[in-house]
């Protein structure tokens, strides 16, 4: 019997392989890395196709697929949001994606996402506040302190320099675990018992993945807070409209954010500038702007277990 020939076989990184190599290569190691690749696609912005996500929306969660292309390859992420995946047992996101080649169509790799998801969107936020934050912050606050909230701490550290976090979620129990799994990574954990408390740093980043994340101007009126990142997304929280219509902003894909569900009560316009730039919906305070991603859930880089 004659062996295959290698155009019939597709490699595959399953979740064991992806943690194998990420916990040899070291989980701020990858985060810098990743963060590079990431910002030199971000340069080429108008080689990729935009199609905004192909969403497909239940009473309990959303299942989507992420398509795009430079023209030479063509890739794909299939991801859920379940929140309600918790109660029993569950992750809340899983995912895979597939790599293939424009030229000929064929696949060139299928890869678990879940990791890989929360180690990108840190990697993104990061990479874009070393752009978009006041140079010499090194406190950040963390409202919301699910597996996410880890993979973005450590990515914030190795790409901005951040020295000290301050954790709030709505679930105590999250913020413990979270200042837990940090306690050995060399940050400085702070935790808090209300979102105001947190917000005694230059930036903060949303990450909670949860009907009650949402925040007002109120809450950023008497706070010198320079750098807003969400990390929340569809029916999984609000950013009312209220806290970034007085603060330059933009968006890239125009209505994506409002459809996503990061900003509410707008109204017409809601406030977001339509443009065409490589980051997303987000704040800043004194004239300059912010970032947003996807929200995304995976395992404790600090711990070095898979998604929870």
């Amino acid at each position: 019997m004659n062996a295959p020939s290698h155009l019939a076989l597709v490699p595959f990184i399953s979740v064991e392989n992806m943690m194998r190599f990420v916990l040899h290569m070291g989980v701020e190691q990858v985060l810098v890395e990743l963060a590079a690749e990431i910002e030199a696609d971000f340069r080429r912005w108008e080689l990729f196709d935009k199609t905004p996500r192909v969403a497909s929306h239940s009473s309990v969660g959303v299942i989507e697929l992420m398509p795009t292309s430079d023209g030479a390859y063509y890739g794909f992420k299939y991801v859920n949001g379940h929140p309600k995946n918790m109660q029993a047992g569950l992750q809340t996101v899983t995912a895979f994606g597939v790599l293939a080649d424009v030229a000929t169509g064929y696949p060139l790799l299928l890869s678990e996402m879940t990791i890989l998801t929360a180690l990108r969107t840190a990697a993104t936020s990061a990479m874009a506040a070393r752009h978009l934050a006041p140079k010499g912050a090194r406190t950040m606050a963390m409202i919301g302190n699910g597996a996410q909230s880890e993979f973005q701490a450590l990515a914030f550290k190795a790409i901005c320099g951040i020295e000290h976090v301050r954790l709030y979620d709505i679930d105590p129990a999250a913020t413990r675990k979270c200042a837990g799994n940090l306690a050995r990574t060399g940050l400085k954990v702070t935790s808090c018992t209300t979102a105001e408390a947190a917000i005694e740093a230059r930036m903060a980043d949303l990450n909670r993945a949860g009907r009650d994340a949402i925040l007002t101007s109120r809450k950023f009126a008497a706070r010198q807070v320079d750098t807003v990142l969400t990390q929340i997304s569809t029916a999984h929280g609000r950013l009312v409209a209220g806290a970034i219509g007085a603060r330059p902003h933009f968006k890239d894909i125009a209505g994506l954010a409002r459809t996503g569900g990061v900003v509410a009560g707008g109204g017409a316009g809601g406030g977001i500038a339509r443009g065409n730039r490589p980051f997303g919906v987000g704040v800043r305070h004194a004239g300059q702007q912010g970032q947003s991603c996807e929200a995304g859930r995976g395992g404790c880089p600090a711990r070095g277990d898979a998604a929870a």
